[in-house]
């Protein structure tokens, strides 16, 4: 468990640079908001894609070649969105950033939860969730420092690229070392996974999975924009914008695997379902902030919602779906939620242009909203 949480926290590590570099990378290629947002949205566009084709391969030719693939691969196309000479080039390589870093979670997650009996399986994903947390919590900081001291973004992807790198390689040769050279076999026999996707079990699958995707899509595509509505709405530094999406972050520390606690204990849905309630007005609620403790609270908020839905999710499609299919079904979900920011973060990026911050974080906020109550409903009608 320890490996794979260094594992999620290098994967993470590259991608993580864009949001607080933001503001950075809009002034040095002179870019308006919607250009702004395409920077995060190729990548996350491409990984969300790149999701299918992996988790089909992940359950064929096995997990240890993608999950190096999403660590060394990640960090080579990261090198090169660094020394990318123009706005255009940079999103070239964002894109194949996305595509190599695909194969990852349809990967791990069943690596992670074949290690423990499914009544533990919440916890334990909430457990390895803290490795891509801490990436997206530290990075901010680590990444403002570097470019700081010097002088351009571009020396925070170089120098973080590198390192990345280096540890997928090492990653590899232990993985190989441990035996996990091959498909994730899941060695505690569950009746439930093992079983075919029955229509009942499918229909239940569904709506959870529509949940748990607007909750990661609606928080994370807010947030990318934090640094540049910090800057220029609430007339903060860079330097502070960027560090306020560690606040957001903080949460995945002990969010995750608190929700995956409590989902193991008093069940997915009801936890999914508060959270769910919750996100909606806590975007909405962005109007209503300045700098000091209510932009903090919203943040964190905001944090918690997203990284309790995460290991939530993972165990719930896990246990609903058949081991031979598991990362097949893990990779649509990933292709949602990791891909869906990159459609609606250029959408607010243009409402931010010809509105306000203030109609993006309303519109979104509404929606998300609207999803929670119907999925709400449908599993109260159906007694879920």
């Amino acid at each position: 468990m320890p490996l794979f949480v260094l594992a999620h926290f290098s994967h993470h590590l590259i991608a993580a640079l864009l949001q607080p570099l933001l503001p950075l990378i809009r002034d040095d290629f002179k870019l308006d908001y919607a250009q702004a947002g395409w920077v995060v949205s190729a990548f996350t566009l491409a990984y969300g894609f790149s999701q299918l084709p992996a988790g089909w391969l992940a359950d064929r030719i096995g997990a240890r070649l993608l999950i190096t693939i999403g660590i060394s691969g990640v960090a080579v196309a990261g090198l090169l969105a660094g020394l990318s000479p123009s706005y255009t080039i940079m999103v070239i390589f964002l894109v194949g950033m996305g595509i190599l870093g695909g194969g990852y979670h349809p990967a791990a997650s069943p690596l992670v939860s074949a290690s423990v009996e499914e009544k533990k399986r919440g916890r334990a994903l909430g457990l390895h969730q803290i490795g891509g947390t801490a990436s997206f919590f530290l990075t901010p900081l680590i990444a403002v420092g570097i470019a700081t001291a010097l002088g351009t973004w571009r020396s925070s992807f170089i120098i973080l690229a590198i390192l990345t790198f280096i540890f997928g390689i090492i990653f590899y040769v232990m993985l190989g070392r441990r035996g996990n050279s091959s498909k994730a076999e899941n060695g505690i026999q569950d009746n439930q996974a093992a079983a075919a996707l029955i229509p009942g079990r499918l229909s239940s699958l569904i709506p959870f999975i529509v949940i748990g995707v607007a909750i990661q899509v609606t928080v994370f595509s807010t947030i990318s924009f934090i640094p540049l509505f910090a800057v220029d709405q609430l007339k903060t530094s860079e330097n502070v914008g960027a560090a306020l999406l560690a606040v957001a972050q903080f949460a995945g520390l002990w969010a995750g695997p608190l929700g995956g606690y409590l989902a193991d204990r008093i069940g997915k849905v009801p936890v999914m379902l508060a959270v769910a309630l919750a996100t909606g007005p806590a975007i909405y609620l962005l109007n209503m902030v300045s700098i000091g403790w209510s932009i903090y609270a919203i943040l964190l908020v905001m944090g918690v919602c997203q990284y309790v839905g995460m290991p939530v999710s993972e165990a719930y499609i896990i246990s609903h779906s058949p081991q031979r299919n598991r990362s097949t079904i893990l990779g649509f979900y990933y292709f949602a939620s990791r891909g869906g920011p990159g459609l609606l973060m250029p959408v607010m990026g243009y409402l931010i242009d010809r509105f306000s911050f203030g109609t993006a974080f309303t519109i979104v906020g509404s929606g998300m909203l609207v999803v929670a109550l119907g999925c709400s409903l449908w599993f109260w009608r159906n007694r879920d």
